[in-house]
């Protein structure tokens, strides 16, 4: 069954730190879920141990399984993940990498074929990268690069995509340009979480968001359906003094504070 990723009392850190403690949440597929929260308050540490990444505590079930009992090649061919500085520098061209993607589903020294080619050519178009499926990676600018990471990763077979700050590199155009495939990702049945420090993407076009702050979940809410002071307060919790104005239909957030 397509339950999508279920976490339970979750509590993930480093050695002698713990960063995250109860943590309970979801992200269901066909929805895209954002995790905000000010730095370190363990957006990263939540996205790895996620991915088994980590060692943690407590409940990380994708479709109804435990997914730390997942091998390593099982967690590959089910979860698509793209940490923060990826790397990318490797002496690859860009399709190249983008076919680094189809790796879990490989044999032992099996190269991808022509429908792989076809599929990593088609997803670097889609994300406006095809211009670069020939050129050295250590050639491109770090938004390039990372077009090209994101073809990669979305090529990969996966029911859970876990993006960390993949806009952060971005340019506004192809912020737009990312956006649109992580719809259609999520329309095709994955479920879709990443962690961004733009709060107003996320309170335009995720479905659900989790507000990280003091080693746990200060809130997980609907920013479409939320009341307006329940999520402001999230957000204050989570940022400081901050207000929310009404723009098209969606709320944004701005520094609350007087210059």
């Amino acid at each position: 069954m397509d339950n999508g990723l279920l976490v339970k009392d979750l509590r993930a850190g480093y050695p002698g730190r713990t960063v995250l403690a109860g943590v309970n949440c979801t992200a269901r597929p066909g929805q895209i879920t954002a995790v905000l929260g000010a730095n370190g308050a363990g957006k990263s540490t939540l996205l790895r141990a996620v991915c088994g990444l980590l060692e943690a505590g407590g409940v990380c079930e994708l479709d109804g399984e435990s997914i730390g009992g997942l091998s390593t090649r099982e967690r590959a061919r089910r979860i698509a993940y793209l940490p923060q500085r990826a790397g990318g520098e490797l002496a690859l061209t860009g399709l190249e990498m983008a076919l680094l993607g189809f790796s879990p589903v490989l044999g032992l020294l099996e190269q991808p074929g022509a429908a792989h080619t076809r599929q990593a050519q088609a997803m670097l178009e889609r994300l406006e990268a095809g211009a670069f499926a020939h050129t050295d990676m250590r050639q491109l600018s770090e938004g390039q690069r990372q077009l090209v990471l994101l073809a990669r990763t979305l090529v990969q077979p996966h029911r859970l995509l876990v993006l960390d700050e993949p806009d952060a590199p971005l340019d506004c155009r192809h912020r737009r340009v990312l956006l649109a495939a992580l719809q259609a990702d999520a329309a095709a049945g994955a479920s879709v979480l990443l962690s961004s420090h733009d709060v107003n993407f996320s309170l335009r076009h995720a479905h659900r968001l989790l507000v990280l702050g003091q080693g746990r979940l200060l809130a997980d809410l609907c920013p479409a359906e939320a009341a307006e002071q329940t999520l402001a307060d999230a957000l204050r919790a989570a940022f400081g003094p901050v207000e929310l104005v009404r723009h098209r239909g969606s709320w944004l957030m701005i520094d609350g504070e007087e210059p």
